[in-house]
């Protein structure tokens, strides 16, 4: 939140950050003379809220209930790419469920390419959402698309999603920083490393200290891949900043069939989780289809991932359900 003399502060667990700029050595040395700081923190970075200095050991974000993304634990979030009807989202969350995931994902506003694609349900995709929380009990993930919508969505989802093309929506940014819910923010397709913790530095800039990073891809020259997953960003992140990261294999690559090793890598470079397109009939899906994984490529690899996970000393949160290849 906003402060006098420039100044702006942030709850990252149970400390109070306070960042004050370089150019405004007063307000700092007030607070420290009052004995109000713990420590200092040498302004060196463009996004001071957000750098490994202000949380060491990491943060962990809840994302409702008892959902967390960061720490030991990896989480999986998945669903289908966009909310088609309360049939195909009921099916869809009991896929996600029985493979372990922590939350459901599903887009009821969805930005797209071409003007002529599915937009998604809207405000209906939102109801059929939320009651799905209500069946289900597992927190919802959504995205929104504006400032004006920001509200209505964080009425009924548990975690606000910025997507790739408005990862630099600084208006949204500050909206969804405002908006008391937990944010997952995906990487633009454009931006470098930096200017992805700069977004991030937006929310919590005003107020909002619950933010979950995301990698899904950057656009190179190489098209084979719907995008270039850049799983290098995964491990330069989690040295420059304490915020947990988590990759999007579906978006990432657009093909299904990439989407299991890209994600077993995802959790070896130290990934805290995964955000994967599920869905129940995936030729029949009216978005991405083409990149979404049906029950039974969803459950290989949920079964396949605990067991690299156990190998690194890691595992699924909240913890280990019934293998979800054997539990049909």
């Amino acid at each position: 939140m906003p402060t006098p003399h420039g100044t702006t502060m942030c709850r990252i667990g149970d400390q109070l950050l306070v960042h004050v700029p370089g150019d405004q050595p007063a307000p700092a040395e007030a607070l420290h003379e009052a004995g109000l700081v713990r420590r200092t923190v040498a302004d060196h970075s463009d996004a001071p809220l957000t750098d490994r200095e202000a949380a060491p050991l990491g943060s962990v974000v809840g994302l409702g209930g008892s959902a967390t993304v960061g720490g030991v634990d990896f989480a999986l979030i998945a669903g289908p790419c966009a909310v088609e009807s309360h049939e195909q989202m009921s099916a869809s969350v009991a896929m996600a469920r029985a493979g372990g995931a922590v939350a459901l994902r599903g887009g009821a506003y969805k930005p797209r390419s071409s003007p002529y694609s599915f937009q998604g349900l809207g405000d209906e995709g939102l109801r059929i959402m939320a009651k799905i929380r209500a069946e289900s009990g597992l927190p919802v993930v959504t995205e929104v698309v504006d400032a004006e919508t920001v509200d209505l969505v964080a009425e009924h989802a548990d975690v606000l999603q910025i997507g790739t093309r408005n990862a630099q929506n600084f208006t949204l940014l500050r909206a969804v920083g405002r908006a008391g819910r937990p944010v997952l923010l995906k990487r633009g397709f454009g931006c470098t490393v930096g200017e992805w913790l700069q977004a991030a530095e937006y929310v919590l800039a005003a107020g909002n200290p619950d933010v979950v990073l995301c990698e899904r891809g950057i656009r190179s020259f190489e098209p084979a891949t719907r995008f270039t997953l850049d799983l290098s960003a995964v491990a330069v992140v989690k040295h420059r900043s304490h915020l947990p990261v988590i990759v999007d294999p579906s978006h990432g690559t657009g093909h299904r069939h990439l989407v299991k090793p890209l994600a077993l890598a995802a959790a070896a470079v130290g990934a805290d989780g995964l955000l994967v397109d599920i869905h129940p009939d995936p030729p029949s899906a009216l978005c991405d289809g083409d990149q979404a994984l049906d029950r039974d490529r969803w459950f290989d690899l949920a079964d396949t991932l605990r067991d690299v996970l156990t190998s690194l000393g890691r595992r699924l949160a909240p913890g280990e359900p019934e293998p979800a290849g054997r539990a049909r």
